[in-house]
């Protein structure tokens, strides 16, 4: 599968709905999994991705996985884009991420992440360059 990437503002409206950029849905389709994240945001996985994860998870011991099935797959959701390209985000998820009005979409790699927008602001605000810096020195670049 393509990496997904980007940063899109959106906006979601009182029901729940919000406008999923084509760019990440031409790759995660037109049906996906949205389920709770890490950092306060939801994490966006195509259904085959996530069915491949959630076999993964299944594999590992209760004692080592029982944990990160309540965390990823209690919290999924399958959702479907309508012909403007809205989904509708499941309360819980919103309430999970503090989403509100103003949303910012992301492209990482594998996945997509659907952020509070003042979130993803103090999120950006708060990386250190050296701490950036030394991974991509990790990784040779």
């Amino acid at each position: 599968m393509q990496d997904l990437m980007g940063s899109f503002s959106q906006s979601m409206d009182v029901k729940g709905r919000m406008s999923f950029p084509i760019k990440l849905r031409e790759i995660l389709g037109e049906q996906f999994v949205v389920t709770r994240g890490l950092g306060g945001c939801l994490f966006a996985y195509s259904v085959e991705d996530f069915a491949a994860m959630a076999k993964r998870i299944r594999e590992l011991p209760l004692s080592k996985g029982l944990s990160l099935q309540r965390f990823f797959l209690s919290w999924a959701s399958e959702v479907t884009a309508d012909k403007q390209g809205r989904i509708l985000v499941p309360q819980n998820l919103r309430d999970f991420a503090k989403l509100d009005k103003d949303i910012v979409v992301t492209g990482v790699g594998d996945r997509a992440e659907i952020w509070d927008k003042s979130n993803w602001d103090s999120f950006n605000e708060a990386i250190d360059e050296n701490d950036i810096m030394g991974q991509m020195e990790e990784l040779d670049f």
